[in-house]
């Protein structure tokens, strides 16, 4: 692993086991916002066991790109976890899976709503006496109450439904999916909390809890200022491109060479805005004083400073409005940003052999997220985790042969 990756243990007041060492987690889920959530709690030192169905999680099959047998997009979510297969619509594997439960701190899983209480293990009629320090998160597309609960959840869908896409994108081209697939990952985070939540009470009441995260009210969540908004004035909010609905200038701009986003998020940012451009003209524009009268005036000052922006080279540009303290920068590729020496600098690109990522959001001081292991092989620590158990090698074999722990993923149909 490269320098960047880690904050090594052994640094001075660095611990390595991470601030979840000692926590087991069994990840059940499939996909973006469950394999997100287990893998920020592995980040962080849990033992987190990916419980995969005989087909496989389908994110494995979500390529090109492909990283050995698996899809570049299952590597982003199940890096630091340990695997296995279990086949929870037969009696043997939910054996399996209830023996596990027994040294389980939290179980993360997204079935369709009443899936594991159709197999007899819901939380609520089966798990919560039998186990009742587990942490039980629940995450669904609409939840478990409502006319819609029963429906699953996919991300664009949930960005069409709860007006996301209604407020992003331009008059000339509509509704516009977010270019990543925000809610789930934002579902992801919010089940992050919800199961640190229930750990810190239960480390008051010694008793476990259900944690539900559904992709529905997250992305009701996430429409912020939108919804405050229209309770306020009745106004529907209407597509702007990458302007802010409050506040203005806060737009792209085209300089000479490259697309820029400048955000002037107050009256004194403006007026050094403006005195940078050699505007000061504006500063004194009845039209232009406060931050009320630019988004009353959005279009008029936009046409004020466009033509402006376009004689400057986008970098020098960035770096001038940057030193007078206005936020600016040039619209980056993807490849741009992870190649910037500042992502560098920070650790965000982690490295292990045949293994690029992301780095951990969330730096801790003392104990430090690590990347430990890449992403896993199907089933790769079956015979590990079933000895952990207490199997025996011939009582696995049983197992592996009843179907109920295949060590080879199922081919579907």
């Amino acid at each position: 692993m490269t320098d960047s990756a880690v904050h090594d243990a052994g640094c001075d007041g660095v611990e390595g086991g991470g601030a979840l060492q000692g926590l087991k987690v069994l990840d059940l889920s499939r996909v973006l916002a469950g394999p997100y959530a287990g893998q920020i709690l592995a980040d962080h030192g849990a033992d987190v066991i990916k419980v995969e169905p005989p087909q496989g999680d389908e994110t494995r099959e979500l390529g090109p790109p492909f990283v050995d047998e698996s899809a570049a997009y299952f590597h982003g979510l199940n890096r630091n976890k340990r695997a296995i297969s279990l086949d929870l619509s037969l009696s043997r594997g939910r054996e399996v899976l209830l023996e596990m439960l027994a040294s389980t701190d939290v179980l993360i899983e997204n079935f369709l709503p009443g899936t594991m209480r159709k197999w007899g293990i819901g939380y609520e009629e089966a798990l919560a006496e039998r186990f009742p320090q587990l942490i039980y998160c629940r995450i669904s597309g609409y939840g478990e109450q409502g006319p819609l609960s029963g429906l699953p959840g996919y991300d664009a869908v949930l960005q069409a439904f709860c007006g996301l896409m209604s407020v992003n994108g331009h008059a000339n081209t509509g509704p516009t999916r977010v270019g990543v697939p925000i809610v789930d990952a934002a579902t992801g985070l919010s089940s992050v909390i919800g199961i640190l939540l229930a750990l810190a009470e239960r480390n008051r009441s010694g008793r476990g809890q259900l944690v539900a995260t559904s992709l529905f009210d997250t992305a009701l969540g996430l429409l912020h200022p939108h919804p405050s908004n229209w309770f306020a004035s009745g106004n529907a909010p209407k597509l702007t491109g990458n302007a802010h609905p409050n506040i203005s200038p806060y737009d792209v701009y085209h300089a000479c060479n490259g697309v820029v986003f400048i955000g002037v998020a107050n009256d004194g940012q403006f007026r050094r805005f403006c005195s940078m451009l050699g505007r000061h003209d504006l500063i004194d524009d009845l039209r232009f004083a406060t931050n009320r009268a630019r988004v009353e005036n959005r279009v008029a000052l936009r046409e004020e400073i466009e033509h402006i922006l376009c004689d400057f080279d986008a970098a020098v540009l960035c770096e001038r409005l940057t030193e007078v303290g206005v936020s600016a920068s040039k619209v980056n590729s993807v490849e741009d940003v992870l190649q910037h020496p500042h992502t560098r600098a920070r650790g965000m690109v982690v490295e292990l052999p045949g293994y690029r990522g992301i780095g951990p959001t969330v730096q801790l001081s003392r104990t430090p997220a690590r990347v430990r292991t890449v992403p896993p092989t199907f089933a790769a620590d079956l015979d590990t985790v079933m000895a952990e158990v207490g199997y025996r090698p011939e009582e696995v074999e049983i197992f592996i042969q009843a179907g109920a722990t295949p060590r080879q993923k199922r081919t579907k149909g």
